[in-house]
């Protein structure tokens, strides 16, 4: 004890003076206590939440992930071991009144009382930690999928959202392109947005694009969406499967060569040009690109050249001459297209026009010939030719006795 306290003591101080100085010495003691306490019980894994602490184990730099690093990262491995957990049903189950069992029942107290083993319960829990990292995507249906498995480009998100008591029926729209894009802020710096671009048509000749930016996936494609759904655009279809006739458009550094096919053909072209064909209803087409192939060149080229088309009759009354098909699949069968418009001021030309020459404005695509192989003029590809001499034709002659003899 310091001579202050021994001296107040010997001269008769207050008892009270001395609660008070015991009290102020616990205070301290209690207070250095909590003060050790709470610098032992405090981590990096109690200043941060469990996010914080995730992100900063699984995360990628903005350099790293340019690079494609990181891909796989970002997955919680840690089990939440209070899955399928309940109070009082455990290893040493037992009953506990107030917490997992009312206190009285009727007119009887309830007391502790320990309750059979449940093996069951245990695997089951076990499976179910198991399955908790285990972590599939849902499979796609084939037919949901896009142009690259789960990728969004090519997929269906629907049609446009209503506008008032006006609804989109039988529409639907495609995503055409869906990429990163930056910009820079004076106070954020690289910001970063999804650039989405996307087409929507009924199938009947009505269809739309947009391109709209979002700091979100999905913002973006709503946004996209809907502005595709607002500039829609009336396209004329031949016997509403095809185009009207052969057409060449460009846009940039895109060339585009649409060629008008027969009933069945089907749509060789373009993955994205496959896809507005689809949405617009368009089902025989074959397409050429040439130049660049930038998405929304492509685009725009092709819609471009949708909207110049022009009908047989209106052909017909600007050159003045009747359109005529020569249709090879009916045995050379001419079929009258156009006959222009009667009137005095107009004269008849009597002099053939290359049809396809006219609406392609005298441009055609360039042919090239395929190069032949390095062997075809050789000493063994000519005996080997000798040889195969009496067999060219045995397949179709084949296929021939076979469609006679069930004739």
């Amino acid at each position: 004890m310091s001579q202050t306290l021994i001296w107040r003591l010997l001269s008769g101080a207050r008892h009270t003076n001395i609660l008070n100085y015991n009290q102020s010495l616990l205070s301290s003691n209690e207070r250095i206590l909590s003060n050790y306490f709470s610098l032992r019980n405090t981590s990096f894994f109690n200043k941060l939440p469990a996010e914080d602490i995730w992100r900063g184990v699984t995360a990628v730099s903005n350099a790293g992930k340019k690079r494609g690093r990181g891909k796989g990262s970002g997955k919680k491995v840690a089990k939440d071991l209070n899955k399928g957990q309940t109070i009082g049903f455990g290893k040493c189950g037992r009953i506990w009144p107030g917490l997992n069992s009312p206190l009285i029942r009727g007119n009887e107290l309830i007391n502790q009382q320990k309750l059979n083993e449940n093996l069951d319960r245990e695997n089951g829990i076990l499976k179910l930690r198991d399955s908790m990292g285990n972590f599939k995507l849902m499979k796609l249906n084939p037919i949901d999928r896009g142009w690259s498995g789960s990728k969004m480009p090519g997929r269906s998100i629907g049609p446009p959202d209503p506008v008032g008591d006006e609804e989109f029926i039988s529409f639907d729209t495609r995503v055409l392109e869906n990429k990163i894009v930056f910009i820079m802020k004076g106070n954020m710096g690289r910001k970063r947005r999804y650039s989405v671009l996307s087409v929507t048509g009924n199938g009947n000749g009505l269809a739309g694009f947009a391109t709209a930016k979002a700091p979100e996936v999905r913002t973006a494609l709503r946004k996209s969406k809907n502005r595709a759904g607002q500039k829609l655009i009336n396209i004329s279809l031949c016997e509403n499967r095809t185009i009207f006739h052969d057409f060449r458009t460009d846009f940039g550094k895109t060339k585009i060569f649409c060629f008008q096919k027969p009933d069945g053909y089907g749509l060789v072209c373009h993955r994205v040009i496959q896809t507005i064909c689809k949405v617009i209803g368009i089902k025989d087409l074959y397409a050429k690109i040439e130049g660049s192939t930038n998405l929304q060149n492509i685009v725009k080229a092709f819609f471009i050249g949708l909207m110049t088309q022009r009908s047989y009759q209106d052909i017909a009354n600007e050159t003045s001459s009747n359109i005529v098909q020569q249709q090879k699949a009916r045995n050379g069968f001419i079929d009258v297209k156009g006959i222009p418009f009667l009137n005095s001021s107009l004269t008849h030309n009597t002099h053939e026009i290359d049809y396809m020459h006219y609406t392609l404005g005298n441009q055609i695509v360039l042919k090239r010939k395929g190069t032949l192989p390095f062997y075809v003029y050789s000493k063994g590809h000519n005996l080997h030719q000798i040889k195969a001499e009496r067999f060219r034709n045995q397949a179709n002659v084949r296929l021939h006795k076979l469609v006679n003899s069930y004739a």
